[in-house]
């Protein structure tokens, strides 16, 4: 489904990412792991095109995406979810995601078209409001929600474009006890598909443990380690690497 091959992006004499190889396949969750520093967003954002690679190549169902442009490869079917949330501050949660359904079947500015399926673009974006536990809110104004709200918002809008490969920049980060449960239920369903891809970039380790199928170590922009989470985690290279302990202390 997603591949990089020696990705590589350097700021001036710096190696933020160093000739990473790497192949996601559907029906996995990838977690990608390591210090801060260690290059993991930096990655995330040469494969969904916030960022322009220097060397290497990214390949989506075998097609080169290397020199699109990150809007490009949204319509190709990667799908990200930023660290910040990225929604409009302006307009209600439902307005929110109804615009999302609303990309995804390009419905665009055809004023006959979004009259003929406004009801099932509002039901599909109620739906999907529903899902993360924010029916209560869906007339709120985005900028009034709380942090961990507007990440299940964003993850909404997210599912709303229903990509091929969906991409989680710790999606549990800044939100309370009681937000999780809600992220991470979702995540799992979504790996649940057979046809579909995730990536998740996290560094709460119990969350890694629960979730991933496999694990990728980055340290110094390098991979240090690519498997089965068990093997992994008792990998000594990965136990120095990461922060310079064990991860059972870095959890």
């Amino acid at each position: 489904m997603l591949e990089t091959r020696n990705l590589t992006i350097r700021f001036g004499g710096h190696v933020a990412v160093d000739r990473v190889s790497c192949a996601f396949h559907p029906g996995t969750l990838t977690a990608i792991v390591g210090p801060n520093g260690a290059g993991k967003t930096t990655y995330f954002n040469l494969i969904s095109g916030q960022l322009r690679a220097s060397a290497g190549s990214v390949l989506l169902d075998g097609v080169d995406i290397t020199r699109e442009a990150a809007p490009a490869r949204t319509h190709r079917g990667l799908g990200r979810a930023f660290q910040l949330t990225q929604l409009f501050p302006n307009l209600s949660v439902l307005e929110n995601v109804r615009l999302a359904v609303q990309s995804r079947r390009r419905q665009g500015l055809n004023l006959w078209s979004v009259w003929l399926d406004q009801r099932a673009t509002r039901e599909r974006a109620m739906e999907l409001v529903t899902r993360v536990a924010l029916a209560a809110r869906a007339d709120a104004v985005a900028s009034s929600l709380p942090h961990g709200d507007q990440r299940k918002l964003e993850v909404a809008m997210l599912m709303a474009l229903e990509p091929s490969v969906y991409m989680f920049d710790e999606p549990t980060a800044g939100m309370s006890v009681d937000d999780v449960p809600v992220i991470l239920d979702l995540i799992r369903a979504l790996k649940q598909q057979p046809d579909k891809t995730v990536l998740l970039v996290e560094h709460k380790m119990d969350v890694v443990r629960e979730l991933a199928d496999r694990i990728v170590v980055l340290h110094n922009g390098q991979l240090v380690a690519d498997g089965e989470p068990a093997a992994v985690i008792a990998s000594p290279v990965v136990q120095t690497a990461y922060l310079g302990i064990g991860l059972d202390e870095a959890a």
